[in-house]
């Protein structure tokens, strides 16, 4: 599995996502800047991934500037031609923007950065992203974003639930105490820590092979770094997907 993490001014997370596929022994990682005009010289990828942190300072909106880098051009063709896209936090924002994905990430309900351990419900065990999960799963992956709310008008986030295209949603039953977070949007089955509709923390295009999540696999993989290890099993889906098999989860 060939892996191209895009590296914009303010990312934060890039070599958190390096560390995670590495550490699970899943094949090459390339750091590729975000003026590079493709990804040729690094060889052609099966994933691409654009991390989480800052991109340009969250200048404008965030993810607003990236989704205009040059590479980003390389990243539509890449996913146009059915390669694997991921976009994690701020990458989610920048697939939202480019229109890679639909709906845009607003900020969070209570106006605040939450950074804390959170947990989520697999939607769907049936993509590239989620096949060593079990439908119905509950795993915990941190968040740490200020701009998580995720929003589509009710008719096209209707056609997202009818679609199938959410992939994770927050859980109502563990993230409430684990986020300790005054101001949350709770409304049963649709609670979310930062006021997501529906409570959706990650979805997929309808194609199925670009997905974007505001929650962090890559912060829940090293063992003994940072409380728990469910990201592993994220990463070792794609490892199944692309039939490399690696460090077991």
């Amino acid at each position: 599995m060939r892996t191209a993490v895009v590296v914009f001014p303010g990312s934060n997370c890039d070599r958190d996502v390096q560390n995670a596929i590495l550490d699970l022994e899943l094949g090459p990682v390339s750091m590729v800047w975000h003026d590079e005009e493709n990804f040729q010289r690094f060889g052609k990828p099966d994933l691409v991934v654009l991390p989480g942190g800052f991109s340009y300072g969250d200048y404008l909106r965030s993810g607003a500037l990236a989704a205009k880098s040059r590479i980003m051009k390389a990243v539509r063709a890449h996913a146009d031609d059915g390669g694997l896209a991921l976009g994690i936090c701020n990458g989610f924002q920048i697939l939202t923007e480019a229109r890679l994905l639909p709906g845009a990430l607003l900020p969070n309900l209570n106006l605040r950065f939450i950074c804390a351990p959170c947990y989520i419900r697999v939607e769907r065990n049936d993509t590239p992203f989620t096949k060593s999960f079990k439908e119905g799963q509950v795993v915990q992956f941190p968040i740490a974003h200020h701009e998580g709310l995720f929003f589509l008008p009710p008719d096209e986030l209707s056609a997202l639930e009818s679609n199938g295209q959410v992939v994770f949603r927050y859980s109502a039953d563990r993230c409430r105490n684990a986020c300790d977070i005054d101001t949350l949007a709770d409304a049963g089955e649709k609670y979310s820590p930062n006021g997501s509709l529906n409570g959706i923390a990650g979805i997929i295009n309808e194609r199925g092979n670009v997905l974007g999540l505001m929650p962090h696999p890559e912060r829940s993989t090293l063992k003994n770094l940072i409380r728990g290890t469910d990201g592993r099993a994220f990463w070792q889906s794609l490892g199944e997907h692309f039939g490399v098999w690696g460090d077991k989860v």
